[in-house]
């Protein structure tokens, strides 16, 4: 290798020629071979090419990865550029799909309410308020009107009379 010649080692070790290993010999060509052009002819539909332009004419690809995968800067910025158009855009069509769906849900669980109570949901006032009935609305079909009471009675409380607070709630049971 020094000079011209092989190692001083190596020109010691003879060499041996084996019958059952038979060293590659050359291919022959077709007899109509022809060489590959360096570039592709012009196309033929008129369509120009990319390569037509001069300025998108290959750039020279010197960042090259640990895979061995070589690109332009340019290209790499390109490329990251659609990748980040592209995960926004989808990003922007979830956000959009997930306020539709939550959308949804409140109609779904407002027409659900309106079918429990109707009107309820459908004015401003909130606050439930029983009606004051009147005395002549209290009397109605079975209801015995309250007897007035004797001057010689003492006037009582009604709620310690349970038998008339019996027949005040659930009409007179007169007997006959």
């Amino acid at each position: 290798m020094h000079n011209g010649r092989s190692h001083p080692l190596l020109e010691q070790v003879p060499l041996t020629v084996s019958p059952f290993v038979s060293l590659p010999t050359a291919t022959t060509l077709s007899y109509n071979y022809k060489t590959m052009p360096s570039a592709l002819p012009p196309s033929s539909l008129g369509i120009s090419a990319a390569s037509d332009d001069p300025a998108s004419q290959p750039k020279p690809k010197y960042v090259i990865s640990g895979s061995g995968h070589a690109a332009h800067p340019e290209d790499i910025i390109a490329s990251c550029r659609a990748l980040q158009a592209h995960v926004s855009k989808m990003q922007e069509d979830a956000e959009r799909e997930l306020r539709e769906l939550d959308a949804r849900f409140k109609a779904r669980d407002l027409a659900e309410k309106r079918r429990v109570a109707p009107g309820w949901l459908d004015s401003e006032s909130r606050l439930l308020e029983p009606e004051r009935s009147t005395p002549e609305q209290s009397q109605g079909i079975g209801s015995v009107p309250e007897a007035q009471p004797v001057q010689g009675e003492r006037n009582e409380p009604a709620a310690d009379d349970q038998g008339a607070a019996l027949d005040r709630a659930f009409g007179g049971m007169a007997l006959k």
